[in-house]
């Protein structure tokens, strides 16, 4: 008796212990400290390819350095560099049926410097007055053919959009893409195309624990720190902040990082990743997942947007993918006892497990989830200037945080494993 009332007293107390060191490391202030940095005017929105982003990612290293983290084996620092190649439209001249096309219903998506298309070496395809634009426009993107695009006039919203975009890749297709806006049907056209093409660099920003026991086994914690940047004011602001889209997520990922720097007892190596170039297509978590053998990845944790509370209100926050794998179940089970609750994504019509950083790794197979309380449905800020540290809510944020924390700890440890997507099932 005296040994289990022993034991009974060690264990409270080291629970204790460990409640105690998480609210010393993870609150509201040291939360506040790090979003009020990255979400603010100084970083003129963190947008992809700009001198802004450049200034998050030294802020982000500069945390990590403080931590103590490790670089990612190959690199002497932080900086996971990876080039896209970045195409810039600079004429194209436009015949469908002997009519000339206006240039402002013209998108291109060509990495040659010169191109002339025709019917005879490109295939027409449509995109129809009620068709699902974005999933069609995703999948003539991704066409390794010429194509020519004709889209219904119900989607001419979208053709500024297209055209303020600069394609980007990592490397150069041999292929041209002509999205038309407002043309049903054509016989015969006949295009010729010139761009520039800039090779550019990028970083991710990368630190890592090694594990005790299993190093060669990885749990990967993550979010992005690109945004949008500057763009057309609104009530004279022009600054895209982008406070809870995605500053919120990489707040998380920083403060994670010093979390369990400090208890210094992972057995699996935690990978602690804040991505570019998420807004623009994610390019930056496909060059990372591409580093590693998916098999050796037991978990991933992507953290996006949890700065505003979730449709269920304050300690509550969505898995998406929840039914993929026994990840979420695992989650909750270690949060017994907690207030906080982990529910299924809600928005599942909008396919966000497909839609954030985590996507490459879970068509993989890997148990790779996105953490978020975003209201996919009615969320007032989302891209928008006004989406700024004062609409979110620090406590609330910090609460997320350290249930993500102690919710993960059986996994870090290498106690349980999720299991994996079914990569035959993929949707």
């Amino acid at each position: 008796m005296k040994h289990l009332l022993a034991a009974c007293t060690i264990f409270i107390f080291s629970h204790s212990l460990l409640a105690q060191d998480i609210n010393t490391i993870i609150n509201a202030k040291e939360v506040e400290r790090i979003e009020t940095v990255l979400s603010s005017d100084a970083m003129r929105g963190r947008k992809t390819f700009s001198p802004d982003i450049e200034r998050a990612s030294g802020f982000i290293e500069a945390e990590f350095q403080k931590i103590g983290l490790q670089p990612l084996a190959g690199n002497t620092g932080y900086r996971q560099e990876f080039h896209l190649l970045e195409s810039s439209n600079i004429s194209t001249l436009l015949f469908i049926d002997g009519r000339k096309i206006p240039d402002s219903l013209i998108a291109v998506s060509s990495f040659k410097t010169e191109v002339t298309l025709t019917d005879k070496n490109t295939e027409i395809v449509t995109i129809n007055a009620g068709d699902d634009f974005r999933k069609k426009y995703a999948a003539y993107s991704s066409s390794k053919k010429n194509l020519l695009v004709l889209v219904d006039g119900s989607f001419n919203s979208f053709a500024a959009r297209l055209k303020r975009r600069s394609p980007v890749k990592f490397d150069q297709p041999e292929n041209t893409i002509l999205f038309v806006f407002g043309t049903n049907s054509a016989s015969s056209f006949s295009a010729s195309i010139q761009n520039k093409i800039i090779k550019k660099p990028l970083n991710n920003v990368v630190g890592i624990l090694a594990g005790k026991s299993k190093p060669d086994e990885f749990v990967i914690f993550s979010g992005h720190y690109d945004h949008l940047g500057i763009g057309n004011p609104v009530n004279n602001d022009s600054i895209y902040n982008g406070a809870n889209d995605d500053a919120a997520g990489t707040t998380a990922v920083i403060s994670l990082a010093r979390y369990f720097k400090s208890l210094n007892n992972n057995e699996r190596t935690l990978v602690f990743v804040a991505f570019t170039a998420e807004e623009i297509g994610g390019y930056g978590s496909q060059f990372f997942s591409k580093q590693f053998d998916p098999l050796q990845v037991k978990a991933m944790f992507n953290i996006e947007m949890i700065g505003t509370e979730s449709k269920w209100g304050k300690g509550s926050a969505y898995i998406t993918g929840y039914e993929k794998t026994n990840m979420g179940a695992i989650l909750q089970h270690n949060l017994q006892g907690s207030s906080f609750h982990f529910y299924p994504d809600p928005y599942t019509d909008q396919h966000l497990f497909y839609r954030s950083d985590n996507a490459t790794l879970a068509r993989l197979g890997v148990p790779a989830h996105t953490i978020s309380t975003s209201k996919m449905d009615n969320e007032p800020n989302y891209h928008k200037v006004s989406d700024e540290i004062g609409t979110l809510d620090m406590n609330n944020m910090a609460e997320i945080i350290k249930s993500i924390a102690l919710s993960s700890i059986s996994i870090i440890s290498g106690k349980e494993t999720p299991t994996r997507v079914d990569t035959g099932k993929l949707d």
